[in-house]
Formats: C-alpha cells, sequence, structure tokens
C-alpha cells in the first residue's frame, strides 16, 4: 500500500486552526482516476504530520489513528448550468456577500483577508438574470504543478467554497462546513488563465445544504465539476 507523509501548511487553511476542506479533499484524491467523492470526518490540521493511505480504489488520510478523510471512486449525474463570460463573473462579483460578513475572513479560498497571491480570492455573486452566483479567478503561478498546469488540488479548492455562497444560511450563529465533495477533474488551466468559477443550489434536507460547482476555463471548456454536502454548525466552534 502507498504511503505518503504530509502537512497542510497553514497558507492552505479555511477556518482559523483546520486546512480547507476542498483543499484537502484534492490532497486525498490526487493518487485516483476519474470522479471521486471525499467525505471529511474530521476538521483537517493544519501544520501537522498526516499520512495519506492510497489503493486502487480509495485512499485515506490520518492524523496519528484518527481518519480525517476518505476518497472513493463515484459517479457524478449532475448537469452544469451554461458558465457566464469573464467579464459577467467581474460584475456579479461585486455583489460577493463575504465583502460586508464572512465567518472565516482568512479562508485560502473566499477569504477577503487573504493578499493576491497568496489566497485564490474566489468572490462569488450573483449573476444577473441566472440562477448562479460566479466569480472570475486568474490562478497565481504558486499554484502551478511540474508541468506548469494549475495542480488539481486547487481545482478541488476552487469548487469549495464557490459551491458554499450559494446554499449559505442567514443565521448569524450558523456556518457550514464541508462534509463531502464528489468532483469530477475533466481538463486543465493554466496561471493566469481568466477562469470563470460558478456555483448553485440543489436541495436542503435538515442540516444538509447541496450544491453544485464549476470552474470554466478562459475558452468556456468546462474543466471541473462537483457537488458538495454541507452540514450547518454551531458558529461558536469553529472560532
Amino acid at each position: 500500500m502507498p504511503v505518503e507523509h504530509l502537512q497542510i501548511a497553514e497558507r492552505f487553511r479555511g477556518p482559523p486552526r483546520s486546512g480547507n476542506g476542498g483543499y484537502t479533499c484534492g490532497l486525498i484524491a490526487r493518487h485516483l482516476q476519474g470522479t471521486v467523492a471525499v467525505r471529511l470526518k474530521l476538521p483537517p490540521p493544519i501544520n501537522t504530520a498526516l499520512r495519506l493511505e492510497s489503493v486502487d480504489d480509495g485512499a485515506r488520510l490520518f492524523h496519528g489513528t484518527a481518519l480525517v478523510g476518505e476518497g472513493k471512486h463515484a459517479q457524478l449525474d449532475l448537469p452544469a448550468p451554461a458558465g457566464p463570460s469573464f467579464a459577467e463573473a467581474e460584475q456579479a462579483s461585486h455583489a460577493y456577500v463575504g465583502f460586508k460578513t464572512h465567518n472565516f475572513p482568512g479562508c485560502f479560498v473566499c477569504g477577503p483577508a487573504r493578499q493576491p497571491a497568496d489566497g485564490l480570492r474566489i468572490f462569488p455573486g450573483q449573476v444577473k438574470g441566472a440562477a448562479v452566483i460566479a466569480a472570475p479567478w486568474m490562478p497565481d503561478a504558486s499554484l502551478a504543478d511540474d508541468s506548469q498546469r494549475v495542480s488539481p488540488e486547487f481545482l478541488w479548492s476552487a469548487l469549495d467554497c464557490t459551491g458554499a455562497f450559494a446554499v449559505l444560511p442567514s443565521k448569524p450563529d450558523v456556518a457550514i462546513v464541508l462534509g463531502e465533495l464528489c468532483a469530477a477533474i475533466t481538463g486543465e488551466i493554466t496561471p493566469g488563465e481568466r477562469c470563470v468559477v460558478t456555483g448553485w443550489p440543489l436541495t436542503v434536507a435538515g442540516r444538509k445544504r447541496l450544491a453544485g460547482s464549476a470552474v470554466y476555463a478562459e475558452d468556456g471548456r468546462l474543466v471541473a465539476l462537483a457537488r458538495a454536502v454541507w452540514i450547518e454548525v454551531p458558529l461558536s466552534d469553529w472560532h
């Protein structure tokens, strides 16, 4: 069984003391081919020794003996809405609710407190006349792998928070955290490319909120698609 030892750097945090859920899911999924569903069992610890065990049909991330998350091959039957233009996404981003109030302003993906070239700074807002939210995204050079393409775990990251803002609860004392992310990475993008990230609501069932999200390349190609399960939790648990 292949075993990889790794740490989630503080740069890739979501809430103040744990890794961004999408980024962590991407780390778990990166040795698996095709569509993968990753379920998070614990808040992913940052700056801590972790162990990733991979087999042909799955992967599991451990902190000591505690299971942090588990990935398995899956099916994703989810139609993607047409992606808005980069200009439409730029306009929508002005309405990003996180500019006014944000539970985790230091989040690697959607935190407005993060600086350019540090966070992804994906700030989705409602697209005029459409049932989706969208944000522009120009990936930084630090996100590239050895082939000079954006590494897949950052596509997983982009898919994460955009879906969350499509199903964000209106209660001030409630946050949502990622329970499961099922994603299909079907293409590649390069640093500096003018990409668009979208999110849309699917359903709400009790404390669970389901959302879809997608990443489009500069030429309009769909390069990543996901369905997320978000779980309502008391905001006080995460501060």
